[in-house]
């Protein structure tokens, strides 16, 4: 378990909002949780075809009343969703709030939340964000402070899918304030869309190579409806249900809104997010946005159409921070000769879960590798035997469009795409 990890972080002055996040490495999975010093008003907008939340009917009732106490991001699907009912828990077991419903202010701890699917093709185990890892980020959280990119929640979050770009994404946030009226924005980009800078480029994709060197978005959803469309048919190359995705966003100002205002800046602000993910809202993704005022301004500085405007802004340059820095192409060496001894060594049935494990032969001085199990591995599939190329003496990786490296460790374990997003597999049997 990892608590408050990230080497990008955004620091910004306001003491109401405490962030905590945790991390299973080993999914990699996480949570991300925003807690309010004290119960604010909240407000949201769902927008994508298969959304996975808590709570959130509650707040289209359009209460004026400040309830909500914490907002939670999770990984793992709806197993995810434990996440902010956990929360929940924990303020009540840490006697910040308790079970009196019948005081002149709630007292009862009203945590929301959503999911990402970080499953399917991208890792190779099912290992969720669960109760302890929610609680345990709730209880390290503190002001000021949010991890960017492939952290919190966003461990594992991908984007690109409808164009095959498969890009590892990851959590974003920015603050501005203008005179005293402050907003920040945070969001989990796992879109099935591609993340869009305000001059019209991609920024994060792994390239088709026959692509023109300048294709930018224009000229990809160009493309897309052509008669060389690209799009959903090819956004899961492994043919294991990957295009699953979801962005999950929060905005926050102290400016004091009604209920109907603050509704109006949650659209407001969820629909300028197509402009930064394109495209955005598809039946595959699960978007949902929450809108918080914790109302510490009371006076109205600010229309609510210029705080969602400002928010928009913000809202973009989030998404934008969300983009962690991309794994890169292993060079092979074709012509290096590893040694017969070695390449027996690394000859086994690896298990990354019970469901995946991967076959590695060795033929004639060449190791070959086929996925077994219920699903492939990555570019390795099930149905064919692929000619694993040497990196080193120790990484080998395949021909593909994406980044692949199978590094064979001492210790008789295997690990595939070593470093941030790595997956483990332990030999079960030698060869």
């Amino acid at each position: 378990m990892l608590l408050n990890a990230g080497e990008r972080t955004l620091t910004f002055d306001w003491p109401m909002i405490r962030v905590g996040t945790g991390e299973y490495p080993e999914g990699p999975t996480g949570v991300t949780v925003f807690h309010f010093a004290e119960k604010v008003l909240g407000a949201v907008d769902v927008r994508g075809g298969a959304p996975g939340t808590v709570n959130t009917e509650y707040l289209k009732l359009g209460y004026d009343l400040p309830e909500v106490d914490a907002v939670v991001f999770a990984g793992g699907s709806w197993y995810g969703l434990e996440a902010a009912t956990a929360v929940a828990s924990a303020m009540k077991e840490d006697g910040l709030r308790d079970g009196n419903a019948f005081s002149a202010e709630p007292n009862i701890a009203l945590s929301v939340g959503s999911i990402i699917y970080d499953f399917g093709a991208r890792r190779l185990n099912e290992i969720v964000p669960d109760k302890p890892l929610a609680q345990a980020a709730f209880r390290n959280a503190r002001p000021g402070w949010f991890p960017q990119g492939a952290q919190g929640a966003g461990r594992m979050a991908m984007s690109g899918y409808f164009f095959g770009c498969n890009a590892m994404s990851g959590q974003g946030g920015a603050f501005r304030e203008i005179n005293g009226i402050k907003v920040a924005a945070f969001t989990v980009v796992n879109a099935i869309g591609v993340i869009t800078d305000r001059d019209g480029n991609v920024l994060a994709c792994n390239r088709d190579p026959e692509w023109p060197a300048d294709m930018d978005t224009s000229a990809l959803l160009a493309r897309a409806n052509g008669p060389l469309g690209i799009g959903s048919a090819v956004a899961d190359p492994a043919g294991n249900g990957a295009s699953k995705n979801t962005t999950v966003s929060l905005v926050v100002t102290n400016q004091k809104l009604s209920p109907a205002e603050l509704n109006r800046l949650a659209v407001q602000v969820h629909t300028s997010m197509g402009r930064g993910l394109q495209p955005f809202a598809t039946q595959f993704d699960g978007d949902v946005l929450y809108a918080v005022s914790t109302a510490e301004v009371e006076e109205k500085l600010l229309s609510s159409a210029e705080i969602g405007a400002l928010a928009s802004e913000v809202m973009w340059d989030a998404i934008i921070a969300s983009v962690p820095e991309q794994p890169q192409h292993p060079t092979p060496q074709p012509e290096l000769k590893v040694g017969r001894a070695l390449l027996d060594q690394y000859a086994g049935v690896y298990e990354f879960s019970p469901g995946v494990s991967l076959q590695v032969v060795h033929k004639d001085g060449v190791l070959r590798a086929t996925a077994t199990g219920r699903r492939d591995v990555f570019a390795i599939a099930r149905d064919r035997e692929v000619q694993l190329v040497p990196v080193s003496s120790t990484d080998f990786t395949v021909a593909n469009r994406y980044p692949l490296t199978l590094r064979f460790q001492e210790d008789g374990s295997l690990l595939v795409n070593p470093g941030h997003w790595q997956q483990l597999s332990r030999r079960k049997i030698p060869m």
